[in-house]
């Protein structure tokens, strides 16, 4: 009789163990549109393990890559929903809910990567940053080095006004269409997973976005030019969910954030490292790489586009092109 209320006593411990252990568990999903071969799954599955370290198992991270999930629209909205926890996306996307946080994608805002970076650490991003907060919810814990986004085109592009007339995919953010339009372009907003068929299928011409971007894609299949505008330095948001956020402990928030930033250091990294490459190798594989005039397009941009024309404000643009 002892030993069989030993044994069903043994048994109730373990199973109260196991539901405890289950319970303490969360299980959360992490989601973006990119593929798996760049440093921003690569990473961002680093980033989920590592938390899940640290937390010492209490979180399990799913990082669901190549819009598995949805496109980028549908991951913003998931944030809302509850159908995501963590994204990474465009300070393009941000602006729809908070307009003013997207002046960085004003034409020749940066001067290069290093001047990205520094503003990500600057009070004006810390104000836009919490004005997209306050606004939305969703807590900005990293930013990370996307690229600078360049131009590839079936036509040969030297200056500006090449452009005129060019069917050319942009995404459908506003301050995107500044340069393509103020040199004439006619613009198209396709879907990220579509821009290859269309390329291929010649429903537009031209595109752009970075060197790795267009490596990784492999858009270079279908385009015979790729031309140096250098118009866009790029970058991405780590974005944590309001319900999330708002549940975690300071010292998990800590652990959030400092590994969501190492990740994004380690993805910049890389994605310099990458560009700088990248150039050497388009050309090895046959195609017509062009250097460009950018103070030409510049010119263009700021003559015939106004910041005000996309609710920035043109002080937080000077304040960003002041950083150091």
């Amino acid at each position: 009789m002892k030993f069989r209320l030993t044994m069903l006593v043994g048994a109730t411990v373990t199973i109260l163990a196991s539901a405890l252990t289950a319970q303490a568990e969360t299980v959360l999903k992490w989601a973006h549109v990119y593929e798996t071969s760049e440093p921003f799954h690569t990473e961002s599955a680093w980033a989920a393990e590592e938390i899940g370290k640290r937390t010492e198992g209490r979180y399990k991270i799913d990082v669901f890559p190549a819009s598995q999930l949805g496109k980028e629209a549908d991951l913003n909205q998931g944030l809302k929903l509850g159908t995501v926890d963590i994204i990474i996306s465009g300070s393009s996307f941000a602006a729809r809910e908070y307009a003013p946080i997207g002046v960085t994608y004003y034409p020749y805002t940066f001067r290069d990567p290093a001047h990205l970076i520094a503003y990500t650490k600057s009070d004006v991003f810390k104000r836009l940053a919490k004005g997209y907060e306050d606004a939305s919810g969703n807590h900005i814990a990293a930013v990370t080095y996307y690229g600078t986004r360049q131009t590839t085109s079936n036509r040969p592009i030297s200056k500006c006004s090449d452009m005129q007339g060019l069917k050319m995919r942009v995404p459908d953010v506003p301050a995107y269409l500044a340069m393509p339009r103020a040199c004439g372009a006619n613009t198209t907003p396709i879907a990220f997973a579509e821009v290859y068929l269309a390329l291929q299928n010649g429903t537009v011409e031209a595109q752009e976005n970075p060197l790795t971007t267009i490596d990784a894609k492999k858009f270079y299949e279908v385009q015979k030019h790729i031309v140096l505008t250098g118009h866009i330095v790029d970058h991405l948001n780590t974005l944590v969910s309001k319900s999330l956020w708002s549940q975690l402990s300071d010292a998990d928030k800590q652990i959030f954030t400092e590994v969501m930033q190492e990740a994004a250091e380690r993805s910049t990294k890389i994605i310099e490292e990458r560009e700088k490459s990248l150039v050497a190798t388009f050309k090895e594989r046959g195609i017509e790489v062009t250097e460009v005039d950018k103070a030409d397009f510049e010119k263009t941009v700021v003559e015939n586009v106004a910041l005000e024309d996309f609710g920035y404000n043109k002080a937080d643009w000077e304040a960003i092109r002041a950083v150091k």
